[in-house]
């Protein structure tokens, strides 16, 4: 039996860089997210908004899957999942979302990264393509990004690519639990990129 992808899955991009490639999710991604979420769990939850009891299984994935899938109808946000090119395998996601149109062309910029790929390189090189993917197919003027303060890998990381530190953002965002600051960082269509 020949199964029939579905529109979104056919009408998607998939963009290659260095060592990764990034594309929205498709419900064939069910079994390794399922078990890199779940390996990485301890790695992830104090990044991370409170995990549900159900956080790391299938019936997670499909309520992400059908909240991503409207992400991209509706052009609110654009979920993208990271592979690395050698083996195919899911390494992490990263996400635009928080769209603003109009005098803004802004959007939010989130990842994350499974424990055994943490530090590897595989993460710069998606924050690469995604920031191209918003600037020159989104038409955005802005990309931002908060991390938590002690964030220190993810900080390095944003300073890399070329974001610059805007400054403090008081308890921003709930992450495992409780309402954290985050220092945010930016980049234009115009700042250089690496």
């Amino acid at each position: 039996m020949v199964l029939l992808k579905s529109l979104f899955e056919r009408h998607t991009p998939r963009i290659t860089g260095v060592r990764v490639f990034i594309r929205p999710p498709s419900r064939w991604d069910r079994k390794q997210w399922v078990a890199l979420r779940r390996e990485s769990r301890e790695f992830l939850v104090p990044w991370e908004p409170s995990w549900p009891a159900d956080g790391a299984t299938a019936l997670a994935y499909r309520r992400r899957l059908q909240r991503f899938k409207a992400e991209w109808r509706y052009a609110t946000g654009y979920p993208f999942f990271i592979f690395e090119h050698e083996r195919q395998r899911l390494v992490g996601g990263i996400t635009l979302s928080n769209l603003r149109r109009g005098v803004a062309q802004s959007a939010s910029i989130g990842y994350w990264i499974g424990a055994p790929f943490a530090r590897k390189g595989y993460m710069f090189d998606a924050l690469r393509l995604t920031i191209s993917y918003a600037f020159d197919n989104l038409a955005l003027n802005r990309v931002e990004a908060a991390c938590l303060v002690h964030n220190e890998p993810s900080r390095n990381l944003l300073k890399k690519a070329g974001f610059f530190e805007e400054g403090l953002l008081r308890q921003y965002l709930c992450i495992n639990g409780r309402w954290q600051d985050h220092i945010c960082y930016s980049l234009v269509r115009t700042d250089p990129r690496p």
